[in-house]
């Protein structure tokens, strides 16, 4: 076997002259593809094992921030408000930026929840959670990062109003979902929630 040739550095046998070494008879060709495979590989498992950083560093905080819902149910036969975070939606809330109209309530309140129940069980990713004859707490889980999100709906008898909150437990947007859901519900009732 003829000895290694450093490619570009004439009478030079081994050593290092600034130029990546080759085995005799291959083309210099080679090298190049060569030292640029490999510079692609580096940056492709660079690539990976960030994205495996991200999903640990993602799975971490939602094992430390995401427990069981707090402020979820009834506080003084109300629905708890939404925090100043663009992450919820409800018929309760006073600005812009939160609210949604409640759906009208047709019949009685109990027949009312009970079809809302089943229009829930019936959605993807849905549980409910705790259901009574006026109020209902189901969560919703995201596909890829299995967020879950707090979806309550509440009747309000004297105002012939069914009032709803869909609020993320985690992060600070949620890029239109809960409002996206409460609508989607809503449709499902056979109502908008267009104000």
């Amino acid at each position: 076997m003829r000895p290694i040739v450093a490619s570009g550095c004439p009478g030079r046998t081994s050593g290092r002259c600034g130029c990546r070494t080759a085995l005799a008879g291959l083309p210099s060709v080679v090298l190049p593809y060569a030292a640029m495979k490999s510079r692609w590989m580096k940056g492709c498992l660079g690539v990976v094992l960030l994205v495996a950083l991200l999903m640990v560093g993602v799975l971490f905080q939602r094992r430390l921030v995401m427990g069981p819902a707090t402020g979820i149910g009834l506080h003084d036969g109300r629905l708890a408000e939404c925090p100043p975070t663009p992450n919820c939606v409800s018929s309760l809330a006073e600005d812009e930026e939160h609210k949604v109209a409640p759906l009208d309530l047709d019949g009685e309140p109990a027949a009312a929840i009970a079809r809302l129940r089943t229009l829930l069980e019936a959605l993807p990713r849905t549980r409910v959670v705790n259901a009574s004859d006026t109020y209902l707490h189901a969560e919703v889980t995201s596909l890829i990062f299995r967020y879950v999100d707090d979806l309550e709906l509440a009747v309000a008898a004297d105002e012939g109003k069914i009032h709803m909150r869909s609020a993320s437990r985690t992060g600070y947007s949620d890029l239109g979902v809960n409002r996206k859901r409460v609508q989607a519900v809503a449709e499902a009732y056979g109502q908008s929630v267009a104000d």
